[in-house]
């Protein structure tokens, strides 16, 4: 078996690829020889500790061998199209009613989109994926196009000790609507790196939805950034739901640059053992006239822990903005531990905007309803958890998610209920 290639090895800068993808590589490596792991005096990072570097991983030299079935896959009924990533690699497309395939293959000035080559500010992960990623993976929705069903990215990490830079390009062109899911998963037992970038641009007047799923193993750790770019009077939804992973950050960017452009944002997440589960969102309002309502809600136990920082920036010019975040936590164990720190920045005055943070147990009064009514504790623990989060599952943007997060939420609690004896 040959050695895993080294960093140095894929900083070559020699290969033969088009121009914007070999100045995406060496600003990515510039920034990657310049930067350092972050710790807790990085704003970005406060209330994390990493207890690993990229030195610990190293890139696979091969795609491992696919992973087998999934249960939020087999929920996704007709895809438009399926893309499926081993080990930061694209391995297979089948195109649809929209367009999926290699970055390579598609037009140039489709896929640099806003090149987030590494963008001002950029970590060393997405720095290293600038760098050292393979060219990626694409899908467009075409202009004009109204697709129904969604476009499913399956984003695998299959070599254990690996650690994999993902790529991804999703472009909604203008008065388009469609749906795209992508889904986080690893080997059982693997400990590997996952680094993703993510760019999605909502054209003019498009309607983008995309569905995060994060189900690593409680080995994989997961470190993205994605992007998320609206034109005038687009709308961009994003949907997530936060599940596995020993370590799982998210930073997510949304500019709405456009004048009448909108994002709505919902999500869930579960931590148990000693996950951490870590999102950082910024939003900037840069056109007049847009929109931002951000809703997550979170549960913790055992000696898990939860991040969630809210950045809400209204520029000057952002007149007449409407911006909202809030983020519910339930904090099940004395061990467990929840950060939540919503953000406002506003430089104009014509705007609405405001935000809520709350974290705390289940209501005691409500358990006890149930319980006078001849509901076991343990029982009415578990609707109280479902109920907290199908305000969230009830209302995806695909519903064929919901159910197998309910069943991923029932499981984690009851496991843990039993971990702690009750």
């Amino acid at each position: 078996m040959s050695a895993p290639p080294s960093y140095a090895a894929l900083a070559r800068l020699d290969r033969v690829e088009p121009e914007w993808l070999a100045e995406r590589r060496r600003r990515g490596l510039e920034a990657w020889s310049a930067a350092s792991m972050p710790g807790r005096g990085d704003e970005d990072w406060k209330y994390v500790d990493l207890d690993f570097t990229l030195d610990d991983f190293a890139p696979a030299p091969d795609p491992g061998a696919p992973l087998g079935g999934d249960e939020y896959l087999e929920g996704l009924d007709g895809a438009a199209a399926l893309i499926t990533m081993v080990d930061g690699a694209l391995v297979s497309a089948e195109s649809g009613e929209v367009t999926a395939g290699g970055v390579l293959d598609a037009p140039d000035d489709r896929i640099a989109l806003r090149d987030a080559s590494a963008p001002p500010g950029a970590d060393i992960f997405a720095a290293a994926n600038s760098a050292f990623s393979p060219p990626g993976a694409a899908v467009i929705i075409p202009a004009g196009r109204v697709v129904s069903a969604p476009a499913v990215v399956d984003i695998q990490a299959a070599a254990a000790g690996a650690v994999s830079f993902p790529r991804l390009a999703v472009m909604a062109e203008p008065d388009s609507e469609g749906s795209v899911v992508l889904v986080y998963r690893s080997a059982p037992g693997a400990e590997a790196l996952v680094c993703p970038v993510v760019e999605a641009l909502a054209g003019r007047n498009a309607r983008l939805s995309v569905s995060v799923v994060q189900r690593l193993g409680e080995s994989a750790r997961l470190v993205a950034r994605h992007r998320f770019e609206a034109e005038r009077d687009a709308s961009v939804r994003i949907d997530e739901i936060g599940l596995g992973g020993r370590y799982a950050r998210q930073r997510l960017d949304i500019d709405l640059n456009g004048q009448g452009s909108s994002v709505r944002m919902g999500g869930i997440y579960f931590g148990d053992g000693g996950q951490v589960l870590d999102y950082r969102i910024h939003v900037n309002h840069r056109g007049a006239r847009t929109t931002s309502n951000l809703f997550l809600k979170g549960a913790v136990t055992d000696a898990a822990r939860a991040v969630w920082t809210g950045l809400m920036r209204i520029e000057n010019e952002a007149v007449g903005t409407s911006a909202f975040e809030t983020n519910r936590n339930l904090v099940l164990s004395d061990r467990a531990k929840v950060h939540s720190v919503p953000n406002l920045e506003i430089l104009t005055d014509d705007l609405q905007c405001g935000h809520g943070s709350s974290s705390g147990p289940l209501d005691e009064e409500h358990l006890y309803y149930l319980m006078s009514r001849g509901i076991p504790r343990p029982r009415a623990e578990r609707l109280l958890v479902r109920a907290f989060f199908d305000e969230i599952l009830s209302d995806l943007a695909e519903p064929g998610l919901a159910a197998p997060s309910r069943r991923a939420v029932a499981a984690k609690f009851s496991a843990a209920r039993q971990r702690a004896g009750s």
